[in-house]
């Protein structure tokens, strides 16, 4: 029986980590308020290619002009974390 590998896991072992990003923007029609908007995804630290990607599509596409972002990343699976085995034993 062949078993496929998760996509996500395999992206967490080629370094990809969970990347959370606050974009704070300004209301179109009251330029004085500012909400905030969470973007979570999968990102490669330190550029964040994936973020870089939406934000560029926000700036492009959104009629609120973004203030400011705050990021936070953290790398889910590491190096320690990680061991491959030679066997496989099933359970039930």
């Amino acid at each position: 029986m062949t078993r496929l590998i998760d996509p996500d896991f395999r992206r967490q072992l080629e370094g990809w980590s969970l990347a959370t990003a606050e974009i704070f923007y300004r209301m179109p029609d009251a330029k004085s308020v500012l909400q905030s908007f969470i973007w979570q995804d999968y990102d490669l630290a330190p550029k964040f290619p994936q973020l870089q990607k939406f934000l560029d599509f926000w700036e492009r596409e959104l009629d609120g002009p973004i203030h400011s972002v705050r990021v936070s990343h953290a790398q889910l699976l590491r190096p320690a974390e990680v061991r491959v085995l030679n066997r496989e034993i099933a359970l039930h």
